[in-house]
């Protein structure tokens, strides 16, 4: 039976099989965690036993601290033995994981797309037989496998498919361990460990073998590899050994072991273990003509390696003999080992470059260019901790002082920009402008120290000099493909935004028309579509289309999140939902915050308008989070703006006004205007909801006054209908009018099919004909409008208003209906007490809905808002039902207005039987 030569293991070797037991019914993930040499391979090695035995196919890998920063290198381990399956994956998935494993060649894929793509296939496998996934050493893993292990562990609940791993107690890993229960091995008790050293030593002594349970304190390892030191220490001194950590111990015997074999075995042993994945083939590669692998026979004898003839990979029985081999080698060994690997994996560009860096014995351009490409490549993949550490290293390597502290500077910018790692970026600014103090000028350094000082106290005025002022002066020939230039001008982008005057985007401009041949696709874009759209934004209609087509082909991160950015005042958001998703799995599985940030920001805005408040609602929450643990406290104030324009729409006016002084507090000093503008809109929804039109006048006109759409405020067209409606109910009909003529001049209509419907809805609000009624029907009834929930609801209630007025209450009737049922969907409490009242006043007086009566509902819909009611969350549900949370809120979107109510506890009456004895009238 497997794992019966395991002493004292009984109940540890009964909760593996009960966790085998559940792999094979519906899938599971378990973290065995334990001290050096306490036992965990062994445990690991009896639950592959026990799951081969029970019919299982079993896939192993195995962290190496020498392959820690080569991205996937622990998933090809892993995966390898599968490689045949990918056959059996879509194209899109197999491609995907084929050149992130280094199987096939292509666009580097995004992470997220890897993660689904490796679930995928594990899932495949478990149509012929249930699968374990068996991972030694997670705290070495690489950081880019880690994250995909990470989230299949979170997905296999009902795949018949399990995950395995193991890890050193107090240890440090990449892994997400959510979704991982913990199995701690603790060492031996005195009863097991004797047992265990009379099975293995029966001959030993008595005081040598009180000895040995005095030192070896229940570890296993030692146990079985102490006794040959004790002998050798009492024959030769007959006094005790000095006491020393056992690791240190261990390592020491596994180092007396190595000492014995022959030469050649220990060449073979030290490249296989820089080789990290025991790959036979790579090995056979890197042996130098005269060697074979024929001389790894020693090592197999002795016990120290085994090698898997089905999977022809090479184990070693403990990770502390690997680091015996490296610790009892010369410096030219090492070198010659990593040379040799780097000859081998000529088709893995990223391993082949972190050997030749680690051979280099000094500055090597060649080595430090190899490395910057690998670190571009994993940057287009997300991973920016890969791309900086690549950069280090390069910079490194660097046979110049401008070369080094450019690299530095670019690591700089990606951990400042990218990666989150804030701290980091300070340090290694500084030490670029040590190696190079004219590097300070540089793009990279000039980027980095920009968003550093956006980030922390400084101002946006400050920051856009700086940044102006060395693109100016760079030696870039503003050629369009020099990377640190278009990164600047993406940055400068942005601060002028933040900005919000045309004199902070005079510079930008000049300077993007000297870019050749032209702009970048998306830079042009955003530069039309999101400095000034009002003016320039019908410029971007004739490109937009085209730069969303490639959303569907391309993966890279920052590209996403920039072509959301240009969609915003296009309204077109909703068009980069999908890759917006794809960074927030992306950041939640642990990648780039700033990227998980921009797609929260996008997919707030959008949930907004088109009424996935609830939605809106936890990814603002999410968003306040990942900006106080992730170090990027300056968007913070974004997240705010969601919350706050939320709590105005259901009715929460104190913490929308407290969110929206939160924002303007923050903002002025640092001269962030683009904030101190945005704090306006909440401020007028609250005011509107509370019928105070009179400052809600106020608070629009301070973002653009009457018959003005502010130059590069545009944001201004987010409350352009709102000044309209608070100037009409306060009498200012001169200023109703010219903001509307100024609508109609600038044609924002134009723009998008949600402010045709604005401008629409104002003209209707002020113009007293029967032809601005029919155009705004008419809008309302197009299907390219009625995705815009709330502004198309806000219009209706509007319009059934005037109607009811002014032409007859059977015509308002039908519009004041629909807007009762979009405000129930929105739970947006105000203007549904609004709403009501106006219908009201139209003689409408809907009969009480019975209780119990709930035909309407799906059986889905019905369990759904039986959830909801109770209590739980759309998360919750989502979990217990096997749906995503977004789903969830779709369903509840359309379950509000069946049942007439508007709010999560409104569902529990909704649902309850009438009282006994009543009648429901």
């Amino acid at each position: 039976m497997a794992g019966s030569e395991l002493f004292g293991r009984h109940d540890d070797l009964a909760q593996l099989a009960e966790f085998l037991d559940g792999v094979r019914q519906g899938g599971g993930a378990r973290l065995i965690c334990g001290e050096p040499g306490v036992g965990k391979s062994a445990l690991m090695t009896a639950a592959m036993e026990f799951a081969l035995a029970d019919g299982m196919r079993v896939l192993r890998a195995s962290g190496s601290e020498f392959e820690a920063d080569v991205s996937y290198s622990g998933l090809h381990q892993l995966l390898l033995p599968a490689h045949a399956a990918l056959d059996r994956l879509p194209p899109g998935s197999r491609e995907a994981l084929s050149v992130a494993l280094g199987f096939g060649v292509g666009t580097p894929p995004d992470v997220l797309l890897v993660c689904n793509a490796a679930l995928l296939l594990v899932t495949e496998l478990t149509a012929d037989e249930p699968v374990l996934l068996v991972v030694d050493d997670v705290h070495w893993l690489d950081r880019a496998s880690a994250v995909v292990l990470g989230f299949i562990a979170r997905r296999l609940a009902g795949v018949r498919a399990g995950l395995l791993a193991s890890t050193r107690a107090g240890s440090v890993s990449f892994l997400d361990l959510r979704g991982l229960s913990e199995h701690a091995v603790g060492p031996l008790d005195d009863e097991a460990a004797g047992r265990l050293v009379d099975a293995r030593h029966p001959q030993l002594p008595a005081r040598v073998r009180r000895r040995l349970l005095d030192l070896a304190q229940g570890n296993p390892l030692a146990l079985m590899e102490l006794p040959a030191t004790l002998l050798g220490s009492v024959r030769r001194t007959e006094t005790q050994p000095e006491v020393v950590p056992l690791s240190d111990r261990l390592q020491a015997i596994f180092a007396a072991r190595l000492t014995g074999l022959p030469e050649a075995t220990r060449r073979v042993l030290l490249l296989a273990t820089f080789e990290g994945a025991g790959d036979v083939r790579v090995l056979r590669a890197a042996l130098p003509d005269q060697s074979s692998l024929a001389d790894l026979a020693p090592a197999e004898r002795a016990q120290l390696v085994r090698v898997d003839d089905a999977t022809a990979r090479i184990a070693f029985r403990h990770p502390l003999i690997r680091s015996a081999i490296v610790a009892m080698s010369t410096h030219e060994e090492r070198r010659t080992a990593h040379v040799a690997l780097a000859g081998a994996l000529v088709d893995d560009e990223e391993r082949r470059a972190w050997h030749l860096a680690a051979a280099a014995v000094g500055p090597d351009e060649a080595v430090a260019e190899l490395l910057e490409e690998a670190a571009h490549r994993v940057m287009r993949r997300g991973d920016g901790f890969a791309a900086v550490a690549a950069l280090v290293r390069a910079a490194e390597l660097s046979a110049t002082s401008a070369g080094r502290g450019r690299r530095l500077a670019e690591a700089a910018y990606i951990g400042a920009e990218a990666s989150g790692t804030i701290d980091d970026a300070k340090i290694l600014l500084t030490d670029a402008r040590r190696a190079a103090p004219d590097s300070a000028g540089s793009l990279h350094a000039a980027n980095a120290t920009a968003f550093l000082m956006i980030n922390g106290d400084g101002d946006v005025n400050t920051a856009h000099r700086l940044l102006a002022g060395a693109i100016e002066t760079g030696d870039h020939g503003y050629r369009a493909d020099d990377p640190a230039l278009v990164e600047a001008m993406h940055t400068l982008l942005l601060l002028c935004w933040y900005g919000s005057t045309p004199e902070y985007w005079e510079p930008f401009f000049a300077m993007l028309r000297r870019i050749r041949p032209r702009p970048p696709d998306v830079l042009a874009l955003a530069s039309d579509s999101f400095a000034d759209p009002v003016r320039t934004g019908k410029a971007a209609l004739g490109r937009i289309d085209a730069v969303l087509r490639t959303l569907t082909e391309n993966e890279d991160p920052t590209r996403i999140m920039r072509i959301g950015t240009a969609s915003v005042y296009l309204d077109r958001l909703g068009d980069s939902r999908e890759a917006s998703w794809r960074l927030i799995e992306h950041g939640r599985n642990g990648g780039a915050p700033r990227r998980h940030l921009g797609a929260l920001m996008h997919l707030c805005l959008d949930d907004f308008l088109t009424g996935r408040w609830d939605e809106a609602e936890e990814l603002a929450a999410e968003g306040q989070r990942t900006c106080d643990t992730s170090g990027f406290s300056f968007f913070a104030w974004y997240f705010r703006y969601n919350r706050a324009i939320l709590a105005a729409g259901r009715g929460r006016f104190d913490e929308a006004y407290a969110l929206a002084d939160e924002i303007t507090h923050w903002a002025l000093p640092r001269g962030v205007a683009a904030a101190a503008l945005f704090a306006q809109h909440p401020r007028v929804l609250a005011a509107m909801g509370q019928g105070d039109y009179d400052a809600a006048f106020g608070h629009a006109a301070a973002m653009s006054p009457p018959g003005v759409l502010a130059s590069h405020v545009p944001h201004c067209t987010w409350v352009m209908f709102d000044l309209v409606e608070a100037a009409v109910r306060t009498g200012r009909t001169a200023e109703a009018r010219v903001h509307v003529q100024a609508m109609r001049d600038a044609d924002v209509a134009g723009l998008s099919p949600r402010l045709a419907l604005l401008q629409a809805g104002a003209e209707a609000l002020v113009l007293d004909d029967d032809e601005s009624v029919t155009r705004v029907e008419a809008l309302l009834a197009d299907a390219a409008t009625r995705r815009w929930l709330y502004d198309g609801t806000r219009v209706r209630l509007a319009l059934g208003e005037r109607l009811r007025r002014t032409r007859s209450p059977v015509e308002a009737r039908p519009h004041l209906l629909a807007a009762r049922d979009g405000f129930a969907a929105l739970a947006a409490e105000p203007w549904l007490d609004r709403v009501e009242g106006e219908l009201r006043a139209c003689g409408h007086r809907p009969a009480p809905r019975q209780r119990g009566d709930l035909t309407a509902l799906t059986a889905q819909e019905l369990q759904i808002a039986e959830l909801a009611a109770s209590g739980l969350t759309n998360k919750q549900i989502a979990e217990r039902l096997y749906l995503s949370h977004r789903t969830v809120g779709a369903h509840l979107y359309r379950i509000f207005p069946k049942l007439g109510v508007t709010s999560r506890a409104a569902l529990r009456d909704a649902l309850s039987p009438p009282a006994a004895g009543k009648t429901a009238r």
